[in-house]
């Protein structure tokens, strides 16, 4: 038994010394490095109306847009201490490996391949849009359904699940197409205008966007084919937990304060409530007056008051960038909160 504690000892300092190593230099996680710099840096597409588009103004909008500034109000403070990197789907794990970006929140499909650390071992938050994958056709084309665009080519974004999910559709039903393939959204949705394929795939929220910024929206149809389920989530580098759990709970975060009942319009009188009422519990460790949590996850215990002045609850948000009244109204459907017959939920702050 003596003779094999030195190997065991080894084994055991060998593990500790690659869990460190996960985190970055000396061990600390990018959550650190974040709150000394005072900025997050959040690597966006840039270029999808709805979810994150540079404006005429030089700002970034959308869904994703503010997610970004929900992680910096959390992180740092200040929701406008954000640095945005416009990046393509070829280049955003990358960007992330190679420590360009802090975080991607970039209508990413959470997905085994690029969660586990065989793939593109990231570390993904929980979904803030349940999409799915369609194509887009001309409504005049004579294109009513899938089937329909046997034999036909169609344009494609490389290097995404989407061009994967394209194949598995057409092989499963037999059908030979041509994919015509570009490096971004916008190169696909120039082939499709300029009469390079008979339709283009996307997610259908990127269909429903690109459509939005055509001349004559209306002469285009989503088919009703749904080709896959495309939970969308942020994400960050894998083997950082401390900014992976800090991640998490922003975005269940948001959710809650909407089930709550939160907005950025009334969360300073429901915080003086709580700080004033001592049965009010749930709302009073939601918003940091008790319970230390936002320390266990090395962010100030009130957190989330941050992140609501700057952004709003999940509702506000979507309604904002995807509601009734947007460039981009898509209907919540599985968006809404599972009270109001969608999937989202949050597990409890306790």
């Amino acid at each position: 038994m003596t003779a094999r504690r030195p190997v065991i000892s080894l084994l055991s300092a060998v593990l500790a010394l690659g869990g460190c190593a996960t985190l970055g230099e000396g061990g600390a996680s990018r959550l650190d490095q974040i709150r000394n710099r005072g900025e997050l840096r959040c690597g966006v597409s840039g270029k999808i109306p709805g979810f994150s588009f540079l404006q005429r103004d030089g700002r970034y909008a959308g869904l994703d847009v503010d997610l970004c500034k929900a992680f910096a109000a959390a992180f740092v403070g200040d929701g406008d201490k954000v640095q945005y990197r416009p990046l393509t789907a070829p280049e955003r794990f990358t960007a992330l490996r190679t420590g360009e970006i802090d975080l991607l929140s970039r209508n990413t499909t959470f997905n085994l391949s690029r969660d586990e650390a065989g793939g593109n071992g990231v570390s993904f938050a929980p979904v803030v849009f349940h999409d799915g994958q369609g194509l887009l056709v001309r409504r005049d084309s004579g294109i009513r359904s899938l089937e329909d665009l046997g034999g036909q080519t169609i344009c494609v974004g490389s290097g995404t699940t989407t061009e994967q999910n394209l194949n598995d559709a057409f092989q499963a039903r037999g059908l030979p197409y041509t994919p015509i393939k570009y490096q971004d959204l916008n190169q696909v949705v120039a082939g499709y205008l300029q009469g390079r394929c008979r339709a283009f795939t996307s997610d259908r929220s990127q269909l429903a966007s690109a459509r939005s910024g055509f001349e004559r929206p209306d002469d285009h149809v989503i088919l009703p084919e749904v080709l896959s389920k495309e939970p969308l989530a942020p994400c960050s580098s894998g083997g950082d937990q401390r900014l992976a759990d800090a991640m998490r709970w922003v975005v269940f975060g948001l959710i809650t304060a909407e089930e709550m009942e939160i907005t950025q319009a009334n969360v300073d009188a429901k915080r003086e409530e709580a700080t004033n009422n001592p049965d009010l519990t749930r709302v009073r460790r939601f918003l940091g007056v008790e319970g230390n949590l936002g320390s266990k996850l090395g962010l100030p215990d009130d957190f989330m008051v941050e992140v609501i002045r700057s952004t709003g609850n999940y509702g506000e948000i979507y309604n904002r960038h995807l509601g009734p009244d947007s460039v981009v109204p898509i209907p919540r459907g599985l968006n809404n909160l599972s009270s109001q017959g969608g999937v989202l939920t949050a597990p409890p702050f306790q």
